[in-house]
């Protein structure tokens, strides 16, 4: 499915990004990685087998003009695009009360902005080509909020409501789009994410309750990833937590937020 396919990923040089890229380079994919981070993208190009046919890019997504250059580079060194990897992200632990608008801004420009221009650079050409699959990673807090976190909940709120709507709006295009919800992931995320201005005991404890739920390597996520998109499936949960999380926000959609309360001891 994947042999000679080109795969696109943003956040390439660390994480779920990172797993992917291994991966698909084992199942015979043509690589295009971006990263913000020059340092990164050489560490997985490391991992890679040396037969893999692979380039990296500079990006960062949360600039229009650096994603859609991204875009046109890759349609240059490839020939086509057949899957946008929107993955890049960043967090910050903060209450609402004491997170800055500069502090969310930065979140939400990665997290959301990015995902969004991944979106709109790479669709045009699928549309085109009647082909193709969008993949935007969101999270399992796009499935319930949680506190102390709400600049991220906003921005994969946020991707979740753009792959829903694109969901409907290419049916019959032939271009699929993807929504992916990572839960306990043991990335770098954690050590790679913003400090907050105003960090007090509260952000302290909800960051020490979040790492203890980052289970789950990020190569099995990624293995459970190109599973789903194997099998055809639009919503994807995957890692610690992601399913019964969303069976919550279900059964539970106005009352989920005492139980997240006392899972993060706040």
């Amino acid at each position: 499915m994947f042999e000679k396919k080109v795969v696109a990923i943003t956040g390439a040089g660390s994480g779920i990004g990172q797993a992917l890229a291994v991966q698909f380079a084992g199942l015979g994919a043509r690589l295009a990685l971006s990263d913000i981070n020059q340092r990164g993208l050489d560490e997985t190009l490391s991992l890679l087998p040396k037969h893999a046919d692979v380039r990296t890019y500079i990006v960062d997504v949360s600039l229009r003009q650096s994603v859609f250059d991204y875009a046109d580079s890759v349609g240059r060194d490839f020939g086509f695009t057949h899957y946008v990897i929107n993955n890049a992200g960043t967090s910050v632990i903060a209450s609402f009360q004491n997170v800055t608008l500069e502090e969310m801004h930065k979140v939400i420009d990665i997290n959301l902005w990015g995902v969004i221009h991944g979106s709109k650079a790479f669709l045009p050409r699928m549309l085109e080509r009647r082909e193709g699959c969008i993949v935007n990673v969101s999270s399992v807090f796009g499935l319930v909020a949680t506190p102390g976190s709400v600049a991220y909940t906003i921005s994969k709120f946020g991707v979740r409501g753009l792959t829903e709507t694109l969901w409907q709006e290419l049916e019959g295009t032939g271009v699929r789009a993807v929504l992916v919800h990572p839960g306990g992931i043991n990335t770098n995320i954690s050590k790679n994410s913003l400090h907050a201005r105003a960090e007090g005991n509260f952000e302290r404890r909800v960051a020490e309750a979040n790492l203890r739920q980052m289970t789950t390597p990020p190569a099995d996520c990624a293995r459970e990833i190109i599973a789903g998109l194997t099998t055809g499936k639009k919503r994807l949960l995957v890692g610690n937590g992601a399913k019964t999380l969303h069976l919550m926000s279900r059964l539970m959609p106005d009352g989920y937020g005492a139980v997240m309360k006392k899972k993060l001891g706040v």
